[in-house]
Formats: C-alpha cells, sequence, structure tokens
C-alpha cells in the first residue's frame, strides 16, 4: 500500500452522525464472507468504520478523487487495518468498465453507495446499475444511502431546499425520485427489497439481483 508521510485525513461530519445506523441496517445484509465493494468512498471514515464492524468480510473502498483516495488511505493507515483492508480502487462509475480485476470479481458480494447520486449527474446513476450488476451474483445485495423524493409521500422542507441549493451548484445534480431509480433498477435485473426510514430525512434502499 502506498506509504503516506502527511496525514491526509479529511473529516466529513456526516460520516460521524450516521455511521452507525447504516451499520445498522447494513448487518442484516452483511454475508459471513467475501467482499463488499464500496462506490464513492469519499473521505474512507466509512470504509473503516465498516471494516472494523464486520471483520469478517473485505470491506473495498473506491473513490475517482485522489485527494479522497490519499485520505482512504491515511485513515486504513490510522486504524492499523492495512493488512486487512486493501487500498481504495480509482472507480469513476461513468468509466465502465471499472477497474476492478478477476479475483476481486469473484469475492465481490454485495455494492454499497452512500450519498453519491443526488451529487452526480443521473446519467452516473444509470452508469452505477448498469455495471453493478456485472460484478453481482444472483442474491447478492446493492445498497443506495441519501435523500429521495417519493411520490405521495410529503417532501420535508429542509430535503427542497437542499436540492435547490445541489441545483445551485450543479444543474444535472439534485435528490433523485425513487420511482425512478427503481425503474433503473429493476431495468439492469435488480428487485427493490426495501426502503428503510433513516434519520435527517434519508434513506436505505436495498435491492437484490434476480
Amino acid at each position: 500500500m502506498e506509504n503516506i508521510n502527511l496525514d491526509n485525513r479529511l473529516n466529513f461530519p456526516a460520516t460521524i452522525r450516521n455511521r452507525e445506523v447504516i451499520a445498522k441496517v447494513l448487518s442484516n445484509y452483511i454475508p459471513p464472507n467475501g467482499c463488499i465493494l464500496e462506490i464513492a468512498s469519499g473521505s474512507g471514515e466509512h470504509g473503516v468504520f465498516f471494516q472494523k464492524t464486520f471483520p469478517s468480510i473485505i470491506w473495498q473502498t473506491s473513490d475517482p478523487e485522489l485527494v479522497h483516495r490519499k485520505s482512504i488511505i491515511s485513515w486504513i493507515d490510522h486504524y492499523g487495518l492495512s493488512s486487512r483492508m486493501p487500498e481504495p480502487l480509482a472507480v469513476d462509475v461513468e468509466k465502465r468498465p471499472w477497474p476492478i480485476n478477476k479475483q476481486l470479481r469473484l469475492l465481490i458480494k454485495g455494492i454499497v453507495c452512500i450519498n453519491m447520486i443526488h451529487i452526480t449527474p443521473w446519467s452516473c446513476t444509470q452508469d452505477f446499475f448498469e455495471e453493478s450488476k456485472t460484478y453481482l451474483n444472483k442474491n447478492n445485495f446493492l445498497m443506495l444511502y441519501g435523500p429521495f423524493f417519493r411520490k405521495d409521500i410529503l417532501t420535508s422542507q429542509s430535503n427542497l431546499n437542499f436540492d435547490k441549493s445541489l441545483k445551485m451548484k450543479n444543474p444535472l445534480w439534485g435528490i433523485r425520485h425513487l420511482d425512478k431509480v427503481n425503474e433503473i433498477a429493476i431495468k439492469n435485473k435488480f428487485v427493490h427489497v426495501k426502503t428503510i426510514e433513516m434519520p435527517v430525512d434519508n434513506l436505505s434502499v436495498i435491492y437484490r439481483m434476480k
């Protein structure tokens, strides 16, 4: 693993707030062994927490940004996890196929994506599902976490404000409609298993491969 001389750890406040509740949801789906691939791992704070929480599996982080990958490596080193946790992959969901070798492909039993699809263009959500299906076998799970709009359910003012702020930063960003996300999932041979209410107007959405 790359030697990091300086402390490159980034701190994302939302991670501290949500990591335990996300881990509680994951505990119902994590397999007894194998690898979980995390897409858009950001600072790496989620990754090291989940690796410590679920020591029987390998938590494989990834992120397209070099500054994030350096942070992930630094967090792995900080917790002494370098012998168990591989270095992050430079996965950009739009650049397919993803840089995943044959050995890792055989180990993957789940894919997790936290707080990505609302800060990327809609095409990234489509690419995410289309590529994810090539790494998962029947009954393997995929989990999305973040804010969503849902039909017939009143959207909170905080999420409306958040969506507006996202679109001001980039008109291609924004909170996604869950029914549209589910359409893409179903088109790519996923089954929508469960939607779980989470704190601060977020959802965990669980899918399985048919």
